[in-house]
């Protein structure tokens, strides 16, 4: 193979011929009925690069074989897709819209790193695609990142940016973590204090919560409702889907502080000699602070959810539910009076019932609910989904029940754990997961039957951003490894221990070059450059093996 055919994520079957495809300014690129998004985007990307114009021509023209064409054939799966190379021009075809478009983006590495750029570095270079033929299709229907911008707020251009980079990854779900103790992102007109209050807090940790440093200036941004608009559009046109995330009954301290009524305002008050205004979270961890189990605190988040449904049209709808503390709850006369007044047993099947509220009121109006694994604490809703975060049991139970998961343990595909034992690692948090671990992780359980694995929607790597204060520090946490992870969403790779490594890090010496003509801050595999390290900056490193649970 030349280094061209080095793909990331690789293809079920590349075979490859004798010959190129050349393409010049008098090349046409052909976009069949359904596909003339895939034809617009795809044009664009080139143009860009490679300053060719690619006007409209016709389906394939065997007097010059210079053209891309692009079409659907009903015969091939939705996201599947077929490219072929040769002496009649580049077609490629696939089962929807979006196999069409996954085939576009082999077809942007096959073009070479220079492709990947946004304005052509020599206009007189020759752009050539090799014949060949490659058969693709995904293992997993969810692909998914996760991005937290509660924590460190990244503005509208960093979103759309992580978008592309998505796509480039053949990846298809954005979860977006928009609300957490230390931040609400997301404008709702009825409630307008969730912004003015909730979207700022006063200063900032730097590093791990035990670190003694703090940045001492305000932080904060949130999207407006046409923010969110076109961050949606944006992705759709990359058929990514954008499942946002409400947090609920925990991670709600930035709520409460707008709207203090969230909150347990007896403990509260308590607590603090009568005054039950709290602000927005500045450290890191998990507050104590939840919401009340009221009903004006389930009246209040169905207005924010309904503002929410007119802007997401995604199936599932993320509620959280993860590190819920029940202290309050516990010491809170309201909440002890729910608990008699619902005839439920504990905290746990409270929670289970706040849940439970949500998911009939989702599915009512033709949605799913997904929330972390807490939620199988005290019986899960019926038709709620699972983020397996806490390990594998989660998901594992999840789906014996009948549950649908998406696989997502911290201890393998959370980003921000550190990617080497060494001491120049910036802010070290959690496990070491090197970019080799990364591409051996499983997404689905061994101990699953097959009808029960049939629940394994897919799988998520997650980058929460506490000790990720700009988006350099994003991407040098997510990039190489997202793309390990890109792989082993999308190409049906042998078991673990079976995957050729030294393989993937051959393509991945070509790979990136993509990324750098793509503008990333990766991790280079030498390690940090000087200006990626954080010395003196506290992190919290786990020693040895994470726990395989």
């Amino acid at each position: 193979m030349t280094s061209q055919t080095e793909l990331i994520p690789v293809p079920r079957s590349v075979v490859t011929g004798a010959g190129e495809v050349r393409l010049t300014a008098d090349s046409r690129l052909w976009a069949g009925t359904a596909t003339e998004g895939v034809g617009r985007w795809l044009r664009t990307v080139l143009w860009q690069a490679t300053g060719l114009p690619l006007p409209q021509g016709r389906e394939l023209d065997d007097a010059h074989g210079d053209g891309i064409a692009l079409r659907l054939d009903p015969g091939l799966g939705p996201e599947e897709y077929r490219l072929v190379s040769d002496r009649n021009g580049v077609l490629i075809e696939g089962g929807s819209a979006a196999g069409v478009f996954w085939g576009a983006q082999t077809l942007r590495q096959l073009l070479g790193p220079d492709a990947c750029r946004r304005a052509p570095l020599d206009r007189d270079r020759t752009w050539a695609v090799p014949y060949l033929t490659v058969e693709d299709s995904p293992r997993f229907r969810w692909r998914g990142l996760m991005l937290d911008v509660a924590r460190h707020f990244m503005p509208k251009e960093g979103v759309l940016r992580h978008l592309d980079l998505m796509a480039a990854h053949k990846l298809n779900v954005f979860h977006f973590h928009l609300t957490d103790d230390q931040g609400w992102r997301v404008e709702i007109k009825r409630y307008p204090r969730l912004t003015e209050v909730g979207s700022w807090r006063a200063r900032t940790k730097f590093g791990h919560r035990a670190s003694p440093l703090w940045e001492e200036k305000p932080h904060g941004g949130f999207y407006t409702q046409d923010d969110i608009r076109e961050i949606v559009s944006y992705a759709a046109e990359r058929h990514i889907t954008v499942v946002p995330e409400i947090d609920v009954p925990g991670h709600s301290q930035a709520a409460i502080a707008a709207y203090p009524e969230l909150g347990n305002t007896d403990v509260i008050a308590a607590s603090s000699k009568g005054d039950t205004a709290l602000s927005v979270w500045d450290d890191w961890g998990i507050s104590a602070n939840v919401l009340a189990p009221t009903d004006n605190t389930l009246r209040f988040y169905e207005g924010v959810f309904e503002e929410l449904l007119g802007l997401f049209p995604s199936e599932f709808i993320h509620v959280g539910g993860d590190e819920c503390l029940k202290d309050q709850w516990r010491q809170s006369a309201t909440a002890q009076a729910r608990i008699k007044e619902l005839g439920i047993a504990d905290e746990d099947e409270l929670q289970a019932w706040f849940i439970g509220h949500f998911d009939k009121w989702l599915t009512a109006r033709g949605r799913r609910l997904i929330g972390w694994d807490e939620i199988l604490e005290g019986g899960l809703a019926p038709g709620a989904a699972v983020s397996s975060w806490r390990g594998y049991q989660g998901g594992v139970a999840a789906a014996r029940a009948g549950h649908d998961v998406v696989m997502c343990p911290e201890q393998y595909v959370y980003l921000d754990h550190r990617q080497a034992a060494g001491e120049d690692e910036p802010v070290p948090i959690g496990y070491v997961r090197t970019l080799e671990d990364v591409y051996r992780f499983e997404p689905v359980p061994p101990e699953l039957t097959s009808d029960q694995a049939e629940h394994v929607l897919g799988t998520q790597a997650n980058v929460w951003t506490e000790v990720m204060e700009d988006p350099a520090r994003v991407d040098y946490q997510t990039y190489p490894r997202l793309s390990a992870f890109s792989e082993v969403a999308w190409s049906a790779l042998p078991a673990p221990a079976e995957r050729d490594f030294a393989d993937f890090e051959r393509r991945m010496a070509v790979h990136y070059r993509r990324l750098d003509a793509l503008g990333v801050a990766y991790r280079p595999p030498t390690g940090p450059l000087p200006w990626q390290k954080r010395p003196g900056v506290l992190g919290r490193p786990l020693d040895g093996m994470p726990p395989n649970r």
